[in-house]
């Protein structure tokens, strides 16, 4: 099902059947570790000590007994929600910073979840804060709502801007539904969502020259712009200075493309110093390979086998015109890598024994992972035929070789064998003590959530569950 060149010499890789399986290191000790507990609550205890803070100067700012009158209480509002605003826009930012140390404390999973919550926020604050502060202005005014809206547009400093900013926003919000984002090409959407980098930029001037609070000099201002720095900074950090680090370090290139199946290939890449590769199996880089047609695009795989000083690996599906260019590549070209990322890995287990859980490609992390877990670990993989199983010879290997329990569960979702494995009492009848488990689940985001549940049903702990997670 899968197929494999013949053993050869050279500076490529021996990618011969079973060669993959000597060239590991050693598996981690099985002794389970502490997970970041007290990271994430410092992490919340930041966020929310941030939120007050941004909203102080609000409320310094405002006399007692000054909000008298339907209209003083909307535009007081409208100058909250704008502070609440601002300060989310500038954590969703460093959010999306990829610091290291955020992922460590708090794992990738959970920051995405985080990421959606906040944006979720942040777009009803703007919306509010846009509808509150027309309404109010209008009411000091004298004027309509529209007519309120015009004379800002046209008078008022930075305005059109913060408009724009708005909008921007609200057009990232849109393509962010899962609904739209599930038609809408990876690109596209990629490109769109990083359209907060422009909403940060047209925010800006418009809270310093129009926030009441913020438009004099003292401390609120000092402070604003002290949180505006070390985000960008941050962010300069994660997204700048540690990949370039990366890849002046390590210099990968791509050693050759081998077909997996009808639809998928693995690609080999080689590099300087991979020895020192801090990798762990189940994590991920987002590859840019640098050759015509593909050098501006920049997409999340996850490396399909376990670290060693000769290769890395990543298989793909090939399901779109990009990842059809990746198929036709030509050995020697250079790639850029920024990772690794993820805390869908051994390490971050809680129980000494595993279950994974693929469907289709979702198997390229979790293989990785198999042979960084203890014995006794066990694998139902999902999908819809013969054909679309992945990388089957090395799980045989595993099976037959590492003592790693295996089952191919063939068919739609609606067929009788799927049917059964997704219920709580199926998931018991193949793996007794699923509660006493870490399980770890990669496919599509439907399935994945479905497991999920089901999980929870059978009695497996929330933090017993851990999610491959690509978004930020």
């Amino acid at each position: 099902m899968t197929t494999y060149p013949r053993p050869y010499a050279g500076p490529r890789p021996d990618l011969s059947p079973g060669a993959w399986s000597h060239h590991h290191p050693p598996a981690p000790p099985p002794a389970v570790p502490r997970r970041g507990a007290g990271g994430r609550r410092l992490l919340i205890v930041l966020f929310l000590g941030g939120l007050v803070a941004s909203v102080l100067p609000w409320w310094r700012d405002t006399p007692a007994g000054s909000l008298t009158g339907t209209t003083a209480m909307i535009t007081a509002a409208g100058q909250i929600t704008g502070l609440v605003a601002g300060y989310l826009l500038l954590v969703q930012v460093l959010m999306m910073s990829r610091l290291p140390m955020l992922e460590r404390w708090a794992g990738g999973e959970r920051i995405a979840r985080w990421h959606r919550d906040v944006a979720a926020t942040l777009l009803v604050a703007v919306l509010a804060h846009t509808a509150l502060i027309v309404v109010g202005y209008a009411g000091l005014e004298g004027r309509s709502p529209l007519g309120q809206a015009g004379v800002m547009l046209r008078e008022y400093q930075d305005m059109v801007s913060a408009f724009a900013a708005a909008g921007l926003l609200v057009l990232v919000g849109l393509v962010s539904v899962r609904a739209v984002r599930r038609v809408l090409p990876y690109e596209l959407w990629h490109a769109t969502h990083l359209a907060a980098y422009a909403v940060l930029l047209l925010g800006f001037a418009h809270q310093f020259s129009n926030g009441s609070q913020l438009f004099r000099p003292g401390p609120a201002r000092t402070g604003w712009i002290a949180l505006y720095v070390l985000v960008v900074v941050a962010w300069l950090w994660g997204r700048v200075i540690i990949p370039l680090r990366f890849n002046l370090r390590h210099r990968l290139r791509l050693s050759d493309v081998v077909t997996e199946g009808p639809d998928a290939v693995s690609l080999y890449l080689t590099g300087e110093r991979l020895d020192r590769l801090k990798l762990l199996g189940g994590q991920f880089f987002r590859w840019r390979f640098l050759t015509r047609g593909c050098w501006w695009q920049s997409h999340p795989f996850s490396v399909s086998a376990a670290a060693n000083d000769r290769w890395l690996r990543l298989t793909v599906k090939v399901v779109g015109r990009h990842t059809q260019d990746l198929r036709n590549l030509d050995p020697g070209v250079r790639v850029w890598a920024v990772g690794p990322s993820g805390t869908c890995t051994a390490a971050h287990r809680t129980h000494e024994r595993a279950l994974l859980i693929a469907a289709g490609s979702g198997i390229t992390p979790l293989r990785a992972m198999l042979e960084e877990l203890p014995p006794g670990a066990a694998l139902i993989y999902r999908a819809r035929t013969p054909a679309d199983v992945l990388l089957q010879e090395e799980l045989d290997w595993l099976s037959r070789n590492r003592g790693l329990r295996v089952w191919y569960v063939m068919g739609s979702r609606s067929d009788p064998g799927p049917r059964q494995v997704m219920t709580p009492d199926g998931l018991r009848q193949l793996v007794p003590d699923v509660a006493r488990r870490d399980v770890y689940l990669c496919g599509p985001p439907g399935l994945v959530e479905q497991y999920r549940r089901v999980l929870r049903q059978a009695g497996v702990r929330r933090r017993q569950i851990h999610l491959a997670t690509f978004e930020l």
